[in-house]
């Protein structure tokens, strides 16, 4: 895949200080970092970033992430790896990821699940990090930017 922009720093000059702010809202808000990861990651494999999907798994694992919940976080329902606070974040990461798949977009059964887990400071926070991670996820696939080729 051939990147659009070799530069993708062109878009704004500003944009790397709202991201920080951004990252440091979320990142600062409670939340299990580990949860914040999978929300990004997920967000990302649904969306098919797959600079997003390496950057995350690659943080994952630097983190300590074992490599069967690395491996099976598209797979989370069907897997034992993952507690019940973990699942509802992913489950509304996937929701509010598929705005378009249904009426209800983030029904309140997902939000509710949520909710019993994480305060709504924490509720605020994976929302925002699941918008953010979705804004870069459409900007990489606009720009066709490519995962990087080190190993």
């Amino acid at each position: 895949m051939q990147a659009r922009l070799t530069n993708p720093g062109v878009l704004a000059t500003d944009v790397p200080k709202a991201v920080n702010l951004l990252y440091k809202a979320a990142h600062g808000s409670g939340v299990a970092p580990a949860v914040l990861e999978l929300v990004h990651l997920r967000a990302s494999q649904i969306n098919g970033c797959s600079p997003c999907v390496d950057s995350g798994a690659r943080s994952m694992r630097k983190n300590g992430e074992s490599d069967e919940r690395l491996f099976s976080v598209a797979a989370w329902r069907e897997t034992p790896y993952y507690t019940d606070a973990e699942r509802a974040a992913l489950a509304l990461t996937e929701a509010a990821t598929r705005l378009a798949d249904r009426g209800d977009a983030v029904p309140d059964a997902i939000w509710d699940a949520a909710a019993q887990h994480f305060t709504e400071e924490e509720l605020g926070a994976i929302v925002l990090w699941i918008a953010t991670t979705n804004f870069f996820n459409r900007i990489n696939a606009a720009l066709k930017t490519p995962a990087p080729q080190q190993w």
